[in-house]
């Protein structure tokens, strides 16, 4: 499959979507929040131990993630899409849109969307919401300070890797942890499952679920 980030592949990522029933979550008093899944081209590569920093730009589709400052009152130091809760009487969209402006920089509107993955109900309390967008090499993100230590542009290829996801038993549920490996690390659940479900829906079609995966307990905070 070529996944260079090309309008060819945009056209097939959003047709895939559109085909994707989204099951929402019943929000059951529970506090709202909304993540940006951006699609940009790869570059120079992530910059992650285990992965190749690239010399010249790569053309490949990349998936934008970052890891959190160390001391955040709420998942301090772990990787993360741009996103957080809803202000107000704001939509999850708009919060989507508002919070990857706000943590990297990225001036994002709903013409650079292509879609929308399930809800997913995390053990620190939030439903979250994820939103697909495709962004042009005219948005490039920058962190910032007070919340995110850095961003990484995450190849799509590093996800279809054959060890992910990686499943792993636990006492504290029937169902397993979810992670996705990149480079020599690993991301958890729930950063993980939307990745997971990103890559089935988006590439390949699959409508796979993964409201069920349990989270690692530094999660749950």
């Amino acid at each position: 499959m070529d996944l260079n980030f090309s309008e060819t592949l945009r056209k097939d990522i959003t047709s895939n979507l559109a085909e994707f029933d989204v099951e929402k979550a019943n929000t059951n008093g529970l506090r709202r929040a909304a993540v940006a899944c951006i699609l940009l081209e790869a570059g120079l590569g992530p910059n992650i131990e285990g992965m190749g920093k690239n010399s010249n730009w790569s053309p490949e589709c990349a998936l934008l993630l970052t890891r959190r400052i160390e001391g955040l009152r709420n998942h301090g130091g772990q990787w993360a899409f741009p996103g957080g809760k809803l202000d107000g009487t704001e939509e999850p969209l708009e919060a989507a849109i508002r919070e990857a402006q706000e943590e990297v920089g990225v001036e994002l509107s709903e013409s650079h969307l292509v879609g929308a993955l399930d809800d997913f109900v995390t053990r620190s309390g939030f439903i979250m919401s994820p939103f697909v967008f495709w962004a042009d090499n005219s948005l490039q993100p920058v962190p910032a300070p007070s919340e995110v230590a850095s961003i990484h542009r995450i190849p799509l290829s590093e996800f279809c890797r054959e060890d992910a996801p990686r499943l792993s038993r636990v006492s504290t549920s029937l169902n397993p942890v979810l992670r996705m490996p990149v480079g020599s690390d690993s991301i958890a659940a729930p950063t993980a499952a939307i990745i997971y479900q990103l890559k089935e829906v988006c590439l390949f079609g699959r409508p796979t679920r993964v409201a069920h995966f349990e989270q690692p307990e530094f999660a749950w905070r």
